[in-house]
């Protein structure tokens, strides 16, 4: 009888904690929230993206905005910044900045621009410098660095006092905005432009935050394109087209919106470069209402999440000559046979074990991302580019020989396509086997 008791007894303390929303299978229970913040310029600044120029006006709103994630054991921080390019010297400030006072490592600190090119610069040129030095003959605003930094250590401490029970779902969706920009002439010469005869991934991963009560909290939408809408002519500052359709879809949805660009090294938004802002509203149905769309169609949504972060070092030849920057050392080194190479580093995040992100400081071509996704023992694999620093274009083997723009800022080799495909690829292997304890 005694035992009865103490039976029954622990059966109604695990109904008591499990109808006060703690999670049993996974710890305390999955928490979340966002935040947004702007941080457009008051006065006229350098723009980053194109030729060295400096904007005028503005015609949209750029922000920073911010997605935490507890799952009882860990926080996970995710930024989308309206900005070109950061360098990694630049990350490594910020989040040591974020470690220090948030207590979140840098593995669970993730900042994501989208790679407009109508926004001001943020930070040092960092390997930019050492392929398009005529661009930064400048010294850049260490003013609007610190301002803008300042906000986004704001926004994420807003957003870590407003955490609370979240429940989370993902899907697909697909958008025709993007083409791949490799223009080929009939001798095969290689120039921006529009090419629909070469592959391009239209694929979009959605993540989607929700409250407690099932209304929407966030929205994460990952798709490859340049910020390029506008050309290099328009001095107005904008978010471009990722801008623009996260705007859209905020407003249609009341989630904020977080556009995480992916492989778009050689993928151009349809319109592109164009000389003044026009065609950047038709963004908002062709990838805009896609994402609406997409999100629509996802059934159900979890609020047992546990989260796993992890990172990896991908060691590659550099190329011969180039002047690496100093304050990129961290970022190279030598090989056993003397030669320079890149130390290329890759961020991991499994939610659960159908959810696998990998995120790298890349504009990385479009078929290496969907090979990676392909060759993923999960069942949803997204990349995030332009995360955590930017150190150059990636391109697939066999369009090095095309030559082009992509190759004269890369810092990398023949043979580092396969080199991260490889190291990607075992890592995630790897992760799905200690989740699951079975070999893939």
């Amino acid at each position: 009888m005694k035992h009865l008791f103490m039976v029954l007894n622990r059966l109604v303390i695990c109904l008591f904690m499990f109808l006060l929303g703690e999670n049993l299978s996974f710890g305390q229970q999955f928490r979340a929230a966002v935040g947004k913040v702007n941080i457009t310029p008051v006065d006229s600044q350098h723009l980053l993206g194109y030729g060295a120029r400096k904007s005028t006006a503005v015609h949209d709103s750029i922000y920073h905005r911010i997605v935490v994630m507890d799952d009882g054991t860990q926080k996970f921080i995710l930024v989308s910044s309206d900005i070109c390019l950061v360098s990694p010297s630049e990350y490594d400030k910020v989040a040591k900045k974020i470690e220090e006072k948030y207590n979140v490592p840098n593995n669970n600190f993730w900042w994501s621009t989208t790679h407009t090119h109508s926004a001001p610069e943020l930070g040092p040129p960092g390997l930019a410098e050492a392929f398009l030095g005529e661009r930064y003959t400048h010294q850049y605003d260490t003013n609007y660095t610190a301002i803008t930094e300042s906000k986004l250590y704001k926004a994420v401490e807003e957003a870590i006092s407003k955490l609370e029970p979240a429940r989370l779902a993902v899907g697909w969706g697909e958008s025709n905005a993007n083409i791949n920009r490799r223009a080929r002439d009939i001798h095969g010469n290689t120039n921006l432009g529009l090419n629909p005869d070469i592959p391009v991934d239209r694929k979009i991963g959605i993540i989607r935050l929700e409250k407690a009560d099932h209304s929407i909290m966030a929205i994460i939408a990952n798709y490859a394109m340049h910020g390029t809408v506008i050309g290099g002519e328009c001095t107005l500052i904008s978010g471009d087209g990722p801008g623009v359709v996260s705007d859209f879809v905020e407003s249609k949805t009341g989630a904020t919106m977080l556009f995480i660009n992916g492989a778009a090294g050689n993928v151009a938004p349809i319109y592109s470069t164009q000389p003044n802002a026009f065609r950047l509203k038709e963004f908002e149905a062709l990838l805009g209402e896609k994402i609406i769309d997409a999100n629509s169609k996802i059934n159900g949504s979890i609020s047992q999440i546990k989260m796993k972060t992890g990172d990896t070092i991908v060691k590659t030849a550099r190329k011969d000559g180039l002047k690496w920057p100093g304050y990129l050392s961290n970022y190279t080194g030598k090989d056993q046979k003397g030669n320079d190479i890149v130390k290329l580093p890759i961020r991991f995040l499994n939610l659960n074990n159908d959810i696998a992100i990998w995120a790298a400081p890349l504009e990385l071509f479009n078929e290496v991302a969907v090979e990676i996704r392909n060759k993923s023992p999960f069942k949803y694999t997204f990349f995030y580019g332009y995360t955590n620093g930017w150190l150059g274009y990636m391109l697939t083997d066999n369009e090095i020989p095309y030559g082009g723009y992509e190759p004269t800022v890369s810092p990398f080799k023949v043979g580092a396509q396969n080199d991260l495909i490889k190291s990607v690829i075992d890592y995630l292997k790897e992760s799905k086997r200690k989740i699951t304890g079975k070999q893939n």
